[in-house]
């Protein structure tokens, strides 16, 4: 008996960055851009703006590898070209978090993962030890419909360097607090069809 298996909820997809196009990102970023607090619901002292169409450029292939993606998720191709149309970094520090939360004005989102500090990546690997139903400080989740035996209603990472999550702007995140003394760097984006 040969089983099939069916797609079923948002497309989330991930991508390794490259190290070339991490180090042109990093060149973007900075606390001296427009505070973007004001557009946000975490709880980060410092998130900046960031240029969105040279953030564009530098991830458009990501982008591609997106729509190929959901074309064969969906049996059918994304009309348009993906395109960035805000973005942002986040230096998020000890006891920072963003909550629960979708995106709007937009049609799709994304966090790419610029700096995991070692400190974090310890306190991460201290606390797996010891709790295993949760993936801890620092972790990124996700979440789609109900909490039930049949169903995996969440998916969490503990993010890597480079690391780059595509999603539609509805699906719901959050993520989840730390408490060394260092600080993490990620770009989040949205994205509209044109």
């Amino acid at each position: 008996m040969q089983a099939r298996f069916h797609y079923w909820g948002p497309l989330l997809v991930s991508f390794k960055v490259n190290e070339k196009e991490l180090n042109q990102i990093k060149k973007l970023c900075s606390k001296k851009g427009k505070p973007y607090n004001r557009n946000l619901v975490g709880v980060i002292k410092d998130e900046h703006e960031i240029d969105a169409l040279k953030y564009d450029k530098i991830l458009k292939p990501y982008a591609l590898g997106y729509q190929k993606t959901f074309a064969h998720f969906r049996g059918f191709e994304l009309k348009g070209t993906i395109q960035c149309s805000t973005a942002w970094v986040n230096y998020m520090k000890a006891t920072e978090y963003n909550p629960p939360h979708t995106h709007g004005n937009c049609e799709m989102s994304s966090v790419l993962f610029v700096t995991i500090p070692p400190k974090l990546k310890k306190e991460n690997e201290e606390w797996k030890k010891h709790n295993t139903h949760y993936s801890g400080p620092g972790t990124i989740s996700f979440f789609y419909g109900t909490p039930n035996f049949y169903n995996i209603e969440c998916q969490e990472f503990f993010p890597e360097e480079g690391m780059l999550y595509l999603f539609p702007k509805d699906l719901k995140h959050f993520v989840s607090p730390f408490f060394s003394k260092c600080e993490r760097v990620s770009v989040a984006a949205n994205f509209i069809t044109v």
